[in-house]
């Protein structure tokens, strides 16, 4: 009768340890484009691109949610950006160099997307918008946004 209770137990606790391994719980209502292992995931993908591409308006703010295990950047490429466009990484880096560098150095935590966490931009400006994660950028973790008038 102990080993039984001992088994239930031991069942139990397993999968209370895997839940926490599969990665956070992050409602889907509450981004626009989740993180995988070496990927952006748009909820509603823009189709037949290279890249992970998600579309808006001018003023529409987009949300990233880590819904990974790993850590993850979001982190504009400073030449992909619309003329008159405000650069954007997570961290709140000013330049492209600033925010591969604080990763690099792990400096302000470099600007890390913990797993469960989101990070939010507001784009007023038209045009098309590349971004990518620094970790994860030569696995091919890359990804566009598209903003219409």
């Amino acid at each position: 009768m102990h080993r039984r209770a001992f088994l239930a137990g031991g069942t139990t606790l397993s999968v209370g340890v895997l839940a926490g391994c599969i990665g956070p719980s992050v409602s889907k209502s509450d981004y626009d484009i989740g993180m995988v292992s070496n990927g952006f995931v748009p909820q509603e993908p823009v189709e037949d691109e290279d890249m992970a591409t998600h579309q808006l308006t001018a003023g529409d703010t987009v949300t990233w949610a880590n819904t990974g295990s790993r850590n993850h950047t979001v982190t504009a490429y400073g030449s992909g950006l619309p003329e008159g466009a405000s650069y954007f990484a997570s961290g709140g880096f000013d330049t492209e160099p600033d925010a591969r560098r604080a990763w690099q150095d792990n400096v302000e935590g470099g600007g890390n997307i913990s797993p469960g966490a989101t990070y939010e931009v507001t784009l007023t400006v038209p045009g098309e918008y590349y971004y990518f994660c620094i970790p994860h950028e030569g696995a091919g973790m890359r990804g566009k946004l598209i903003v219409d008038d």
